[in-house]
């Protein structure tokens, strides 16, 4: 797989993300990741954590967009997200820092994307080299990391001496 391809965001049919996955880990030529969060499930009988997608309804791949119809033929893909008719590319770092993040202890949430806040880069922690917007409450900070193209974020608290402007 050449790093030099571009990320893309897939849209899935409601709770068919992880199947989209499946298949295109399948496919050789491309690069695939579904973000999770673990929560708590009830059942009459038990409880247990599942991995929900972070994201609902989009998966990442890595591909060339010139050859897309298999990505669009597996069952569960509702299109690729686009721009006058092209798949549109996801900056790689932020599949990276979510990446990053998701693969690190530190516990985060899906949020709403937000706008305001500075853009900023964490410079000490398991998250250094991180970019995101930075949202002040009281002592603590939190750090929002979005993919702007699917309108899609997710929020981590760091501290606040651990970033600088971007």
């Amino acid at each position: 797989m050449t790093p030099a391809l571009p990320w893309f965001a897939i849209w899935t049919r409601s709770r068919h993300e992880k199947l989209v996955r499946d298949q295109l880990i399948k496919k050789s030529d491309v690069d695939v990741f579904l973000p999770t969060i673990g929560k708590w499930s009830r059942w009459k009988d038990r409880k247990k954590k599942i991995d929900w997608p972070l994201f609902p309804g989009y998966c990442f791949a890595r591909f060339d967009p010139r050859d897309r119809l298999p990505i669009l033929k597996c069952m569960g893909v509702v299109n690729i997200i686009s721009f006058e008719g092209e798949p549109a590319p996801i900056p790689e770092h932020e599949i990276e820092g979510i990446r990053q993040l998701v693969e690190s202890d530190l516990a985060y949430d899906p949020c709403p994307m937000i706008r305001e806040g500075m853009m900023v880069e964490v410079v000490h922690g398991p998250l250094k080299g991180v970019v995101g917007r930075l949202i002040r409450k009281g002592a603590h900070a939190r750090l929002i990391l979005s993919v702007d193209l699917i309108g899609q974020a997710v929020s981590v608290e760091v501290d606040a001496a651990d970033v600088r402007l971007y």
